[in-house]
């Protein structure tokens, strides 16, 4: 699911991307084109999968983010955990939410697959403002990682 409100930066992105398999490539456009093309995104970032279930911070736009996560803590750790899209619309009312920066009012989680089905990590969007996403972000977004990274349809 695609309206104008994504199109064009859906397209900017699979553009930039085409023909690249480089995660760490795909990842560092992917947050800096997210991070400038929505003046809803306060901070676009992936935290790495690097196993012992624990996520560490990977390529990101805006302010400094936690390094580390563990799947048992925070709405990163959560999709994680799960392989479940998080659409937080309030974290303060998120059990175990992490303040990163004091600033995030919102935040939408998506697990990133590889081809093979194993979790990579996790995109992070937050923004400033409470209830900024909705289910069609969640979408959009999910689409995308799949695009980008080849995980399972």
């Amino acid at each position: 699911m695609q309206t104008n409100r994504h199109a064009d930066l859906v397209a900017r992105i699979k553009a930039l991307a085409d023909g690249e398999t480089d995660t760490i490539t795909l990842m560092a456009t992917t947050a800096c084109e997210l991070f400038h093309g929505d003046d809803r995104f306060d901070w676009v970032g992936f935290y790495r999968n690097v196993g012992d279930d624990t996520l560490k911070i990977g390529p990101y736009q805006g302010g400094h983010g936690c390094l580390t996560i563990p799947f048992s803590k925070g709405v990163c750790g959560a999709c994680a955990r799960t392989g479940e899209v998080q659409l937080v619309p309030d974290v303060d009312a998120f059990p175990g939410h992490i303040a990163c920066s004091s600033s995030t009012r919102s935040e939408l989680v998506l697990p990133v697959y590889g081809p093979d089905g194993t979790l990579i990590g996790v995109l992070d969007i937050d923004s400033d403002r409470p209830d900024a996403f909705d289910e069609e972000d969640a979408a959009v977004m999910t689409d995308l990682m799949r695009d980008l990274f080849g995980g399972p349809v």
